[in-house]
């Protein structure tokens, strides 16, 4: 005859087994909640530190806008892409300016200037050459028979002004190397058949009509000597693209692109217009 459990015994020890249990379902819930509330709270403050360091370098931004047209000469930055340095608060703010109108104009040049444009940046002279004409007719009203390379055929083109200077990437012959190596040297902003020499890049300056190595060599070196004078010759348009790059203590890193224009001292007028805006440094 076989002993029996008794049954209080029994009884007791599923209850035992249902509070280790639920001991351990609550365990594992106040866990879950703990890293959620954890991971909540890294990114509220990786969201917060976001937001000081872009409005760090909006103030940046809007720091350059006045000391472009500041009213005492020897405090104005020179729009030639040299690096400003500023503080804000806890953020280090590094600002640059560069005058569209030493940039090459998409839907101004001619077609000599494209052409002398792409050579210079590494283009054989035929590709250039077809490179610049496909520009032109890209630009152009449509001309019965041909399309965007100015050839016969049926390739898409816009027939317009550029709308943007990364419609550049549509334009037949246009290869993704090229456009990175002159994205910082195109405009459509400045109106000018060709670039201006006083402010334009190593780059751009082969694009001025008549403009030889020997005078590109002179006219920056001009640009390197000390006095203000020579460097204020530079500021002569009311067109920029300006970057603010603003880093805070703990790395957290912003970054704005903007192209703007001066507005000057209109009274009732916003001190500039802005054209393109764009946050971070991706095309």
């Amino acid at each position: 005859m076989s002993a029996r459990r008794p049954a209080g015994r029994t009884q007791r020890g599923i209850a035992l087994l249902v509070v280790l249990w639920a001991c351990t379902l609550l365990a594992i819930l106040l866990g879950g909640y703990a890293a959620l509330a954890r991971t909540e709270g890294l990114q509220a403050r990786y969201q917060f530190a976001q937001t000081r360091a872009h409005y760090a370098a909006e103030a940046g931004l809007a720091q350059a806008v006045y000391a472009l047209q500041d009213p005492q000469p020897q405090r104005r930055w020179v729009p030639d892409g040299r690096s400003y340095e500023l503080r804000f608060d806890d953020a280090r703010v590094s600002v640059s300016a560069v005058d569209e109108g030493g940039k090459l104009d998409l839907d101004a040049a001619t077609p000599e200037s494209l052409q002398a444009f792409f050579r210079a940046a590494g283009m054989p002279a035929a590709d250039a050459q077809r490179l610049a004409a496909a520009v032109a007719a890209w630009r152009s009203p449509p001309q019965p028979g041909l399309d965007a390379s100015g050839l016969a055929g049926s390739a898409p083109a816009r027939h317009a002004p550029f709308a943007s200077i990364e419609e550049l990437q549509q334009v037949p012959g246009m290869t993704p190397a090229l456009y990175r190596r002159i994205a910082g040297d195109i405009t459509i902003w400045s109106g000018r058949a060709a670039p201006d020499p006083g402010s334009a890049s190593a780059l751009a300056l082969a694009a001025v009509p008549g403009m030889t190595p020997q005078q590109i060599a002179q006219i920056l070196a001009r640009r390197q000597r000390p006095d203000r004078a020579a460097s204020l010759a530079v500021a002569t348009g009311v067109t920029h693209s300006i970057r603010a790059e603003a880093t805070l203590a703990d790395g957290t890193r912003a970054v704005l692109r903007a192209t703007v224009r001066l507005q000057g001292g209109r009274s009732g007028a916003q001190p500039y217009a802005v054209l393109h805006w764009q946050e971070g440094d991706g095309g």
